[in-house]
């Protein structure tokens, strides 16, 4: 293949990429599929959550100034009714977002959406205001070091789990984060396994392969990365590039 082939070939590989959204986990055609401003989820109506909620953080999005304002609500997208604020009262659960409120500060829709109960699980106080916001605080920062990052995270849901609320709003015992930086020079991924409750250990102890995180939620993220590169990105992790 000549230089200019070989040109061609890298703005059509870029190009499909950006199109497909690389965020965005394999999914079924027939899933339930809610596209928001700041945010895309897959919503699993047996839990009352979503499987994965994706989204690009860049840079600039971090250095938002639209403020948080907490209008918790039913999101009018899912078909089959989310969560509603009932189900949490009285819990002792806190309403963690999955996207993160303060990951959409750069739009005033983006913010607002960030309410929506399908964005939220049932989270210890403990744990919500602990070591995911921590690790939330991690992600902000790692957008700012590297430009663009691509996210995807949700809680486990896998086995019998409790349940809270009229409409049986399930608790995961474990939440994942994984994260890919596809910009140039370094190209690298990397996960985290978090159980639900309050810890004080550092953030670099959870973290895993993202292998290790398909293996334990079923899903398949990146999938529309080459596949060399995306082998090579879910095989391995290491902190310290981060």
């Amino acid at each position: 293949m000549n230089n200019h082939m070989k040109i061609i070939y890298i703005l059509i590989t870029i190009s499909s990429l950006i199109w497909a959204q690389i965020e965005i986990p394999k999914h079924n055609s027939k899933d339930q599929v809610i596209h928001h401003i700041g945010y895309t989820l897959l919503y699993n109506e047996a839990h009352e959550q979503p499987d994965w909620v994706a989204y690009e953080l860049t840079a600039e999005e971090v250095a938002g100034s639209f403020k948080r304002k907490d209008r918790f609500r039913a999101d009018p997208s899912i078909k089959t009714k989310s969560a509603s604020l009932a189900d949490y009262k009285g819990s002792g659960y806190d309403r963690g977002h999955l996207a993160p409120a303060a990951d959409m500060k750069w739009s005033k829709e983006a913010m607002s959406e960030s309410f929506f109960m399908s964005n939220m699980s049932p989270q210890k106080p403990g744990f919500n205001r602990g070591i995911w916001k921590k690790l939330e605080s991690n992600v902000r920062k790692w957008a700012v070091e590297n430009g663009s990052i691509y996210i995807v995270t949700g809680g486990v849901l896998k086995g019998r789990l409790q349940k809270i609320g009229l409409n049986e709003v399930s608790i995961p015992e474990y939440y994942y984060k994984v994260i890919l930086d596809y910009r140039r020079p370094e190209i690298k991924g990397i996960g985290f396994i978090l159980k639900n409750q309050k810890s004080n250990d550092p953030i670099s102890n959870f973290a895993v392969s993202i292998d290790k995180v398909e293996e334990v939620t079923g899903i398949d993220f990146f999938h529309t990365l080459p596949d060399a590169i995306e082998n090579e990105i879910e095989l391995k992790y290491d902190m310290e590039i981060w």
